[in-house]
């Protein structure tokens, strides 16, 4: 079975909240010095404080803009750029879905081949819109939105799918999210990189590099796939 992540995999996301970051510094730039990395590090440290509290996505990403705007000019910001903050969040939860360049034809090969799921995380009804509107839902069995991508979430899964981990290759452009857990339980990873990844998402290391593949685009997936399938097969044999 292969798993498919779905931001920055199959659609454009990071692009979007990489410029709202850039937005948001705009305003809260005429009541502070902070520029450049320093600002960056000052709203993540927000960020990442507050993702037990609102989860990943768009809500919880504007909930946080505004904390650190207050933090970061001493509550000296005004309502106006509050509201500025509040509408750049509600531009992208309203932003079309983009697919990659090929994404529809990789999955649509994989799905012809194997049987593929969708495992993705962030705000339930953003999630939900946006795999409704990628145009991409039947090819998938099964589609999971889930709060957190770690070993325990994809433990869970692969038991309700009867999957065994070594049956299993997740496809993603994070290491921490799609790739670092699936390899931990025993499964497979194909690394798409994105040209855009948040810090969070960035922060991992496998356990196991050789199970994990890395490819340039889409165009390479099915091949990936294949040569870890090859693997399992030579590596069940070898067992027996």
């Amino acid at each position: 079975m292969v798993g498919f992540d779905g931001d920055d995999t199959l659609w454009r996301s990071e692009d979007y909240f990489a410029q709202a970051q850039a937005t948001f510094e705009s305003i809260v730039a005429p009541y502070v010095e902070l520029r450049g990395d320093a600002l960056h590090a000052r709203l993540y440290e927000v960020e990442k404080r507050n993702l037990a509290v609102f989860g990943y996505g768009v809500k919880g990403m504007a909930l946080s803009m505004i904390e650190a705007a207050v933090d970061i000019t001493d509550a000296r910001i005004d309502a106006n750029a509050i509201h500025r903050i509040v509408q750049l969040a509600q531009s992208m939860l309203q932003h079309p879905v983009e697919l990659l360049p090929g994404i529809r034809e990789a999955v649509e090969r994989v799905a012809s081949r194997w049987p593929v799921v969708l495992i993705t995380k962030g705000d339930l009804f953003h999630q939900e819109a946006k795999v409704r509107e990628s145009g991409l839902s039947a090819l998938f069995r099964r589609i999971e939105i889930v709060s957190e991508k770690d070993v325990p979430t994809y433990a869970r899964l692969l038991e309700e799918l009867g999957v065994e981990p070594h049956e299993f290759a997740m496809v993603g452009n994070s290491l921490r999210s799609d790739i670092a857990p699936v390899v931990a339980l025993g499964g497979w990873g194909v690394h798409v990189p994105y040209h855009l990844t948040w810090v969070h998402e960035r922060e991992a290391g496998l356990c196991d590099p050789t199970r994990a593949e890395a490819i340039g685009d889409a165009s390479q997936l099915h091949a990936a796939l294949a040569s870890i399938e090859r693997r399992c097969a030579a590596a069940e044999t070898a067992a027996e």
